[in-house]
């Protein structure tokens, strides 16, 4: 219980209620990245035997980006989507100081 209560305070959040919805939101959109991967790979010609060099930088281009659209629009249906933009804004900032500093 301790972990729960370090991350509600680390992510302000002030009730249980958002708490589990912000955990429902992350499972969801986990779950759904798992199935929309399958068919994107499909359409890029990706299958078993494609080499692992290859299917990393696709892993990291195509879904990554597609998880973080999963947890706004699981957000926005949940009630939680001021949390989810706000982390969003946040790894922005951080992917462009990153890649910028280069």
């Amino acid at each position: 219980m301790r972990w729960i209560n370090h991350l509600k305070t680390k992510w302000q959040i002030k009730n249980n209620w958002d708490f589990i919805l912000i955990m429902v939101v992350f499972s969801l959109a986990g779950m759904l990245i798992l199935h929309e991967r399958r068919p994107v790979f499909h359409l890029l010609g990706v299958t078993a035997q494609t080499p692992l060099w290859i299917k990393i930088p696709l892993y990291i281009l195509i879904v990554f980006p597609l998880y973080q659209i999963n947890l706004l629009v699981f957000g926005f249906l949940l009630g939680q989507f001021n949390f989810f933009w706000a982390k969003q804004k946040n790894l922005i900032r951080f992917l462009a100081r990153k890649f910028s500093a280069q």
